[in-house]
């Protein structure tokens, strides 16, 4: 266990059964990556550190998939959260990149990251209409 506590670990009751890693990443074709950033220690200052920090990306249809579009939907828990992308989805029901988790300061950030990314590792697809899904959660 990763210390997480699992809504099945509470009793709550779904349908299906869970893959061996009861994960997203159990899903076929689905590839998940993440990055903790942490440099300095003491106490914050704003602009200077300590940095405690990070990004998570999850490719629907892996690598390979970024460019091909996999069914989608949004749905907010409270309305108390930024996610761009949202007005895309909502209108064509699709989703043609990744979607980014991060810290609610970093959204901005992340979302010119994957514009970069895909600059320099698919162009082809640079030309085409993008707009990242980048969603976040305190973390403070």
């Amino acid at each position: 266990m990763n210390g997480w506590i699992r809504a099945r670990d509470l009793g709550v009751a779904f349908d299906g059964t869970p893959g061996p890693l009861n994960a997203l990443t159990d899903v076929a074709g689905i590839e998940v990556g993440h990055i903790t950033l942490i440099s300095g220690t003491g106490e914050h200052r704003p602009g200077k550190g300590p940095v405690r920090t990070g990004v998570s990306a999850v490719l629907p249809l892996g690598r390979a998939g970024v460019g091909r579009s996999c069914p989608a939907g949004w749905w907010s828990l409270n309305g108390n959260g930024e996610m761009t992308g949202t007005h895309w989805i909502t209108e064509t029901g699709s989703l043609v990149g990744p979607v980014m988790l991060t810290t609610t300061a970093c959204v901005g950030p992340v979302h010119r990251g994957v514009l970069d990314w895909i600059n320099r590792n698919r162009p082809d697809l640079a030309r085409q209409w993008l707009l990242p899904v980048v969603a976040e959660t305190w973390d403070g």
